[in-house]
């Protein structure tokens, strides 16, 4: 492994300080090590099962933080705020204001890839959260220094209702519920007052209409549909579990 070198060590313990964690954290190490270490530097030892682990985990600490710290949202609420807190745009915003890239070990190529960037720094975030999970096989290493990022993430998010991601969250339900993704189709656009356009939007699930949504771009529209397709979903279920 890389920590053969005391100077990739000393990379990896300046970063768990970054993160404001104590200088002796029980880290695992080598795990830390394997988790900013890309595909294009080992073909076989590099992040890739670390981030799949790490997916669930920020899915997780978000969850708790969301629960915690907005105890009277609506599910809908949760999962739409939840779908931006684990997007790669927010992650890859939180993995570059620790200089992530300082520390990932990648070949020249992926390094020049800009247009890879977001997905790298994104993926080596997911993997660090999986190696400190590992760690204690808790979110002890995890929610200290993430739930900071969260708290001014979601304050943002709900400042501007539009950032709200329905319609990533409405995809994640109808891919874990029917397997299959959302449908969306835009029924209808006017002119209000002067230039300004109204779309109209439903989406359908298996070619059934689950909402119906107004907004001033096709996109508020269809975010909006999905919003209502969340406030469907109790009755949904309620009549699937009763036949």
């Amino acid at each position: 492994m890389n920590l053969s070198y005391p100077r990739r060590q000393k990379q990896l313990q300046t970063l768990i300080q970054k993160l404001g964690l104590p200088e002796k954290t029980p880290v695992k190490w080598q795990l830390l090590d394997l988790a900013l270490t890309h595909p294009t530097f080992s073909a076989e030892d590099n992040y890739d099962r670390l981030e799949f682990v790490g997916d669930s985990v920020v899915r997780v600490a978000a969850a708790e933080f969301l629960w915690e710290t907005y105890p009277q949202s609506s599910v809908g609420d949760f999962s739409a705020l939840r779908a931006e807190l684990v997007s790669d745009r927010i992650l890859a915003q939180i993995a570059d204001s620790y200089g992530f890239e300082d520390y990932l070990l990648m070949d020249k190529s992926a390094a020049g890839d800009t247009a890879g960037r977001e997905t790298r720094l994104a993926d080596a975030l997911e993997a660090v959260l999986g190696a400190l999970y590992l760690s204690t096989h808790s979110l002890q290493f995890v929610r200290p220094w993430l739930d900071r990022h969260f708290k001014e993430i979601t304050a943002e998010i709900l400042s501007d209702p539009a950032r709200r991601n329905y319609k990533a969250a409405f995809q994640e339900f109808t891919q874990a519920a029917y397997k299959v993704l959302p449908e969306y189709e835009i029924k209808e656009m006017k002119q209000v007052r002067g230039n300004t356009q109204m779309f109209t939007a439903v989406v359908k699930v298996l070619g059934e209409i689950w909402g119906i949504g107004k907004g001033g771009s096709k996109k508020a529209a269809e975010q909006a549909a999905a919003k209502q397709a969340f406030e469907q979903i109790k009755i949904k279920m309620s009549i699937v579990s009763s036949q």
